[in-house]
């Protein structure tokens, strides 16, 4: 039932071993419509999803740096209505919030187009605990929908991370 928000968790587990060093890359994400600073080389996964009871897909882009997963998650709808958008950042929203026990509150964000311009989106910090062990994490993140696609961009951390390294992340990310 937790879906798509529940492999970005499970990357988390490997975060003790990882390197503390960000070596900042840009990715462009043709089939997908977005660019990003990822710290790292990412790895790629898809899952199936089911939204309202209707099977999607979502594609996730991660990178481990430090003691933080970044990653960006992207549900391909079945179609570019209002309905079916707000059903999916509603699903992606509660899904990371119940994956911390946290409340899923979020704020309005303006997320950048890469041609100019920018489409409104959520932003959310969340802090709780995760996992079978109940170990602490603390989520940054990112909602947007723009067309058939819905964005999910986070950072999940098992330690505090520096703002610099935060900012970077989201204000790197566009959309096409």
């Amino acid at each position: 039932m937790l879906g798509g928000t529940a492999c970005v968790l499970a990357l988390t587990a490997g975060l003790g071993a990882c390197s503390p060093t960000f070596d900042w890359r840009t990715i462009m994400n043709n089939d997908n419509g977005y660019t990003v600073d990822l710290p790292a080389k990412p790895g790629n996964d898809q899952r199936a999803v089911q939204i309202d009871g209707t099977p999607m897909q979502m594609a996730m882009q991660t990178a481990e740096a430090g003691d933080a997963v970044f990653a960006v998650g992207t549900v391909i709808l079945p179609n570019d209505s209002e309905a079916t958008q707000r059903a999916a950042l509603d699903f992606l929203r509660t899904g990371l919030a119940r994956n911390v026990g946290a409340a899923p509150d979020a704020h309005a964000v303006q997320i950048p187009l890469a041609a100019g311009g920018k489409v409104p989106g959520l932003e959310m910090k969340l802090s709780g605990e995760a996992g079978s062990q109940r170990e602490a994490r603390t989520v940054y993140a990112r909602l947007v929908a723009r067309g058939r696609h819905v964005y999910q961009v986070a950072i999940i951390a098992s330690k505090p991370i520096q703002q610099e390294q935060v900012d970077q992340f989201f204000s790197s990310f566009q959309l096409y």
